[in-house]
């Protein structure tokens, strides 16, 4: 077993669980986390989403990020400049579109989450640039 800094299992997901844990999600859910798509802008619920809370991945629920470091980025998704854990998002290379990107994904689930940028705000310069349907929000409390 692998366990993040946080204390969360970061144990891969056989195909079998993502499986039985995809049979809930919408076709939309499934084209952006198994299908590494990307919604629309500007259209995704959690968009401006101002409260406190924790985005956690809608298939795994495994925390990505916290409210903490969201912020309006302008561009349509919501966007954060940190994750709730460094070990509780994996990175790839996308070369994808004719252009090379920095994909995310759950490291439990492989999920598609987004893509992280280097022109975000301070303290750490990224843009984390998700997408509204690959996470699910838990309200501080709940």
């Amino acid at each position: 077993m692998s366990t993040s800094a946080a204390g969360y299992d970061l144990t891969p997901l056989t195909r079998e669980q993502i499986e039985e844990k995809a049979a809930h999600l919408s076709e939309e859910e499934r084209r952006v986390l198994l299908d590494h798509g990307t919604e629309r802008p500007f259209c995704g619920t959690l968009l401006d989403n101002k409260t406190v809370g924790v985005y956690d991945c809608r298939l795994c629920e495994l925390p990505l990020f916290s409210s903490d470091s969201k912020f309006d980025s302008g561009t349509g998704w919501p966007s954060f400049f940190q994750p709730f854990d460094t070990d509780h998002i994996r990175y790839l290379e996308d070369s994808s579109l004719g252009m090379t990107r920095v994909e995310v994904r759950c490291p439990r689930c492989d999920s598609h989450l987004g893509h992280v940028f280097p022109d975000g705000p301070e303290p750490t310069g990224k843009r984390y640039c998700l997408n509204s349907v690959a996470m699910t929000f838990r309200a501080t409390g709940d």
